[in-house]
């Protein structure tokens, strides 16, 4: 459904993209962060489901900086080496991945002539919060348990565009308590809780709930529907 294609950063850095186009009229477009997987099969079929509900959406490949064509699965070895290119990227100076967040709202709001949201699963959800307040652009933002989001310095961000988040209350790695200091924070941006774990919206993941990503899923959707209308 979907094919890979190059952007190019602000600074010059060249970087691969999934693009999955809708078989319809464009209603506007979606960028989908990943997880620390890399745009592996999840993040192309859940950028295929925006581009399925109408959306132009595009997944760009935010290891690039530290390593290219990463394509992990779910296994501890897995997620060790996708949480040490985490760091690497964060520790990039500069905008660093940002730039090339913007490189993909750029080239999707010239592409669909229309307006573009971000969603983000994970660090990608964290992404998608610094992505909300430091990139031009965006009309609205979904973000998915964002590791990183409710505590400093991250939480000092304050999103440019209609912003919405997802937690689990399951979630070992983001904390009740963090949760409520974003939540008083941030008293704009509505919080989502769901009776699931960490990972949920993916369906390669043990931790997948189907009744809340579903949930989760239609308020998305219908956020988008309201603000890249």
């Amino acid at each position: 459904m979907g094919q890979m294609i190059e952007l190019t950063a602000a600074d010059g850095f060249k970087n691969e993209a999934y693009v999955a186009y809708p078989k319809g009229n464009i209603r506007g477009a979606v960028v989908v962060i990943q997880e620390i997987f890399g745009v592996n099969a999840h993040i192309k079929a859940v950028a295929n489901g925006y581009a399925l509900a109408g959306y132009l959406a595009i997944a760009p490949a935010t290891f690039t900086r530290a390593k290219a064509d990463v394509d992990l699965g779910y296994t501890p070895e897995d997620m060790k080496a996708g949480f040490e290119l985490k760091m690497a990227i964060e520790g990039l100076p500069g905008l660093g991945v940002v730039q090339d967040i913007q490189a993909a709202v750029t080239w999707a709001q010239a592409e669909s002539k229309g307006k573009v949201g971000v969603v983000g699963y994970c660090w990608g959800g964290l992404l998608t919060w610094k992505s909300a307040a430091l990139v031009n652009g965006l009309s609205a933002a979904v973000a998915y348990y964002g590791g990183g989001m409710t505590v400093e310095p991250a939480i000092e961000l304050t999103p440019k565009c209609p912003t919405i988040a997802h937690f689990a209350e399951k979630d070992h790695w983001i904390t009740p308590p963090t949760i409520e200091a974003f939540k008083h924070k941030h008293a704009d941006v509505p919080v989502y809780m769901y009776d699931a774990d960490h990972g949920f919206n993916c369906d390669m993941r043990g931790a997948y709930h189907e009744e809340s990503a579903n949930l989760a899923l239609e308020r998305t959707l219908a956020f988008f529907n309201t603000h890249l209308a």
